[in-house]
């Protein structure tokens, strides 16, 4: 995906009959619906769409797009990526910065030390999740890290740098693990 792209949404599944579409919604604030928005299916390029009204029904975000007037029409949009350019977000901060601004960040320990790189945020079973990657030196093995408030002691985006406390032995878990995948006489 171009890095100018984000990702606001994705379609779950139709709603109703008339093509309606129930989304989730990653945005916090509905304005963003006004701006022009694109779709795309899986690794397709993405494609324009406008959007004739949204409401919210349960709490939910329920949207109508020109062009889809029925359920099979609906239907075909399921599980599509809700794009907008990166241009019409707000500006974020330290305080509450964007996921994507988190990516090739410095992972570090409380005392300092690094622990690798953030490669990337993942969201596994409704749970952010941060692929980072430890140093070269340390085997460049691969940390899943759950990221959680308790975990994550400080976001310095401006600084490039982010501080966690992940939970007693997951690095040793993950050092281990990549110590066994090199082999006798090959461990880091």
């Amino acid at each position: 995906m171009p890095s100018d792209l984000v990702t606001i949404g994705r379609v779950l599944k139709p709603h109703g009959i008339g093509g309606e579409l129930l989304v989730e919604y990653y945005a916090e604030s509905p304005a963003l619906l006004e701006k022009p928005l694109l779709m795309r299916a899986g690794r397709f390029a993405p494609r324009p769409v406008r959007l004739r009204e949204w409401h919210l029904w349960r709490d939910q975000l329920i949207i109508s797009l020109e062009g889809c007037s029925g359920r099979s029409q609906a239907e075909h949009l399921r599980g599509q990526e809700i794009l907008i350019e990166a241009a019409w977000l707000p500006p974020s901060g330290d305080d509450a910065p964007y996921l994507r601004d988190l990516v090739g960040l410095e992972v570090r320990l409380p005392s300092g030390e690094a622990a690798g790189v953030l490669e990337d945020v993942l969201e596994l079973s409704g749970q952010e999740v941060w692929s980072i990657r430890a140093p070269a030196e340390q085997g460049g093995y691969e940390i899943l890290f759950p990221a959680m408030p308790q975990f994550v002691k400080g976001i310095h985006v401006s600084a490039g740098f982010v501080t966690i406390d992940p939970p007693e032995g997951l690095l040793e878990l993950y050092r281990e693990e990549a110590a066994r995948a090199a082999g006798p006489g090959q461990e880091r």
